[in-house]
């Protein structure tokens, strides 16, 4: 009999305020995972019960919720008590009287919801969507992170970094991991949290946590060592393997750290995110570089203290391709295996594997666990909205010409249609351009993604060529780690290339791993000589990723792009329109978007 389980992280409460996700494990196999916000339309689905991406798991297998054996939470409320005394301590200490009861009125309120029965609330979430609930099971924040980063692996043995800002008591944990299961080895409390600490750095300057670390990690390479400012950080914080940076996460937020930035460096936060002066430039390279220099001696000196050379990271600063960079060039490490879902969207397929003991299985090399789209139901909204497409004979070669004469794409796939789990576009849902020219990365970050026009983009390339492009490159599917790309090779690609230091953040492709994709890339190599493309994520700034086709279209219609594939079928703006070569012929049609369908 087929064992079902549901595991699935809410934004409610204890658990958190973003990110939502479910995943719908068979017999211990993910088959069908996605975000709340893909569902909502609103980036990380903030303080959302994930209700849409739990229908969706159920429906993937035309199950009811009485059909699921067992749902797990990745959290587990009970342990929230151990911050309770930081939380007093912190009320005694606060200026005010304002603050001193907003401290206690925090600690208390930890320890009663620690006490109460902690899924009480989800089980009535979950009658709304059937009955009777399954049995539930809550498991640790950071051992769902680290379950996630290891039984994928492909490691026999190894370390596991899970480093975030908060778990239920804890901000950074060193696990040892082998065929037994997981083990903690060195646990940091909160809030002594770099995911906090980089939090703050962002905030003051001016953008927002949990949201914009991923620009202040792409400013840094604009910046340089600014000794003045790095010796203030270091008088704040301390480094290492035994780090410390509680003078400015001491109290939860960022306000604190903030107000202690600006006290420090006798400047206030900036109000103007995404237009920066030297010296901020300098601030977010050296925060990056003490976060770099702290996570990786953290990793070297678990490597020395367990003896084992293989490092697994999961965690939200695990998104910091940079410094998943520095930790897999160490020395002291062997291997590296960075889980892509790495943020909490990730904890569901942490907490599906989490109890299970770890199995010699093949390294995890895709996320295609989204919804899939047919091509006949794309086309019926096609026609009922009265949208001029094509469908070319050979569409791979035909999206590789558009690509090598400049288009912008629109590219609405997947492997068998299944949609990426996780932050990053695959080749299921992108923005294709041509790789070669600082102008067709200009165009889509002015015309198709509206925003700072300093921020690099990423390349999806052959497998094959990883080698020939990258500096030790070798199989690198999630864009989630960066490389430096070799001098002879920065010509062919300076659309994705970070303008500061020819540094990029690729995603390594295989047939096997998404069959119709390598062949568009191994045919724009065919007509240019270079086996990469431009690839970002289908969404505009400041929302999710697409996920239906309806999305599709509008964001088509609505951003500079030329072309738009969805399966087997191609769009192009203007009511009539014949290839250049007349390889397509349009059928002539009214294109409104208004009432789609």
């Amino acid at each position: 009999m087929t064992d079902y389980r549901l595991a699935f992280k809410p934004a409610i409460g204890l658990y958190g305020q973003h990110d939502p996700s479910a995943v719908l494990f068979e017999d211990g196999t993910p088959v069908f995972g996605v975000e709340e916000e893909r569902y909502t339309r609103e980036k990380h689905a903030t303080d959302t019960f994930p209700e849409r991406a739990i229908r969706a798991c159920l429906d993937h297998r035309d199950l009811t919720l009485s059909d699921i054996d067992r749902v797990l939470l990745p959290y587990e409320p009970r342990l929230r008590s151990e911050i309770a005394s930081h939380y007093v301590t912190d009320a005694l200490r606060a200026p005010g009287v304002a603050r001193k009861l907003s401290a206690l009125e925090n600690a208390l309120v930890t320890q009663v919801r620690s006490r109460v029965v902690p899924t009480r609330q989800i089980e009535h979430r979950l009658e709304s969507i059937g009955a009777p609930v399954p049995p539930i099971e809550t498991i640790p924040h950071h051992r769902c992170h680290a379950a996630s980063a290891f039984h994928p692996s492909g490691f026999d043995e190894g370390i596991v970094l899970t480093v975030d800002a908060k778990g239920e008591y804890d901000s950074t944990v060193v696990w040892r991991a082998d065929e037994d299961g997981l083990t903690r080895a060195h646990t940091y409390e909160h809030p002594n949290s770099l995911g906090l600490f980089f939090a703050v750095v962002t905030e003051y300057l001016g953008y927002r946590m949990f949201n914009g670390e991923g620009k202040v990690m792409g400013l840094a390479p604009y910046g340089e060592d600014n000794p003045e400012i790095e010796d203030v950080l270091r008088e704040l914080i301390d480094t290492g393997a035994d780090y410390d940076v509680t003078e400015l996460t001491k109290r939860w937020g960022t306000g604190h750290g903030v107000e202690t930035l600006e006290d420090a460096f006798g400047r206030p936060r900036s109000e103007t995110p995404g237009e920066f002066d030297q010296w901020e430039k300098d601030l977010a390279h050296t925060a990056q570089k003490l976060l770099e220099e702290t996570v990786v001696n953290i990793a070297e000196t678990a490597v020395e203290q367990l003896d084992t050379a293989n490092v697994a990271i999961a965690g939200g600063v695990a998104l910091n391709c940079k410094l998943n960079k520095r930790v897999r060039e160490s020395p002291a490490v062997d291997d590296v295996f960075v889980q892509p879902v790495a943020h909490d969207a990730g904890l569901a397929l942490g907490a599906g594997c989490a109890q299970q003991r770890p199995a010699a299985v093949d390294r995890q090399t895709d996320v295609y666990l989204g919804p899939e789209y047919e091509t006949d139901e794309i086309r019926s909204i096609l026609e009922t909205n009265k949208l001029p497409y094509a469908e070319p004979d050979d569409l791979e070669r035909y999206v590789a010409e558009r690509l090598a004469d400049g288009d912008l794409v629109g590219w609405f796939q997947g492997f068998q249609g299944r949609m990426e789990m996780g932050p990053r576009a695959l080749g299921a849902r992108s923005i294709l351009a041509d790789p070669r020219t600082a102008a067709s990365r200009d165009r889509v970050n002015r015309f198709v993604k509206h925003r700072e026009e300093w921020r690099p983009f990423a390349p999806s390339m052959l497998e094959s060529a990883a080698e020939e492009y990258l500096i030790d490159g070798g199989s690198a599917p999630f864009m989630i780690d960066a490389y430096d790309v070799r001098p002879e090779k920065t010509a062919d690609l300076e659309a994705v290339l970070h303008p500061a230091d020819d540094s990029t953040r690729p995603q390594t492709v295989r047939e096997d791993q998404h069959p119709r994709y390598h062949r568009l890339i191994s045919e724009f190599a065919d007509l240019t000589g270079v086996p990469v493309v431009l690839n970002t994520s289908f969404n505009d700034h400041a929302e999710p990723i697409v996920r239906t086709p309806t999305q599709a279209i509008k964001d088509f219609y609505g951003m500079g792009l030329d072309v738009l594939v969805l399966e087997d079928l191609v769009l192009e703006k203007g009511a009539t329109k014949t290839d250049r070569d007349s390889k397509l012929a349009f059928e002539e049609r009214d294109v409104a978007t208004a009432g789609l369908e």
